[in-house]
């Protein structure tokens, strides 16, 4: 595999272009269409996936069915990651949103690897490390922001800045937000429209606009 595929990992910034051609001829490429559930909570797969094209949501399910939704990752994302470390069955599942390209690492040639190459380990370490403090702060938000400061943070962290603008190119409906900050649809739809109407969200076409900086509360 080309080791551009991972250059732009997270979790790999820290090898050197030796390391990482070494780790990237351990991934295969593999396909799944749009709807395909790749990864099922409490599945004993245990891979590394990487995300080339597409996207996917990381979702849990109750007892009755109802998703909640922990986050949706596209291109140059990943996840998997834990089930390299440990031998747990998958603390959730992963679905496409659309049609994806993936580069699977699984966890015995991930093992090989770094046998044969142990200054590997510590700089993947540390990419685990970085991982490890944003969902820190996931869980932070979730049990201190109140709704309006987390679906501000969520826009925010969704954002891309294009030509200058910050633009939400992702179809959020206020379902799917709701599903990922821990909060009713009714609350997350109104603090939509109080953006709008201060000003500091427009929508053009099926994408969002920042227009300034959100308020520190409402």
């Amino acid at each position: 595999m080309d080791t551009r595929t991972i250059e732009g990992v997270p979790l790999f910034q820290s090898l050197n272009e030796t390391e990482r051609a070494v780790l990237s001829g351990r991934f295969v490429v593999r396909h799944h269409p749009r709807n395909a559930v790749v990864i099922n909570e409490g599945d004993e797969t245990n891979s590394l996936y990487v995300i080339v094209e597409g996207r996917v949501k990381v979702y849990l399910t109750d007892e009755h069915g109802k998703e909640v939704i922990l986050n949706t990752q596209g291109p140059g994302e990943y996840f998997g990651e834990v089930s390299l470390l440990d031998d747990r069955p998958r603390s959730a599942s992963v679905a496409t949103l659309a049609d994806s390209k993936f580069a699977v690492l699984t966890k015995q040639a991930f093992i090989d690897c770094l046998r044969e190459n142990p200054d590997i380990a510590l700089q993947i370490i540390r990419g685990l490390t970085e991982r490890l403090r944003g969902l820190s702060e996931n869980v932070r938000s979730l049990a201190l922001m109140d709704v309006y400061g987390r679906v501000a943070r969520l826009l925010q962290d969704a954002a891309v800045t294009c030509d200058g603008a910050r633009v939400i190119d992702e179809k959020l409906t206020y379902a799917d937000i709701a599903a990922r900050i821990g909060a009713s649809p009714k609350m997350v739809g109104r603090v939509m429209q109080e953006l709008k109407k201060g000003g500091y969200l427009r929508k053009a076409g099926r994408k969002l606009v920042i227009e300034k900086s959100f308020p520190s509360s409402w």
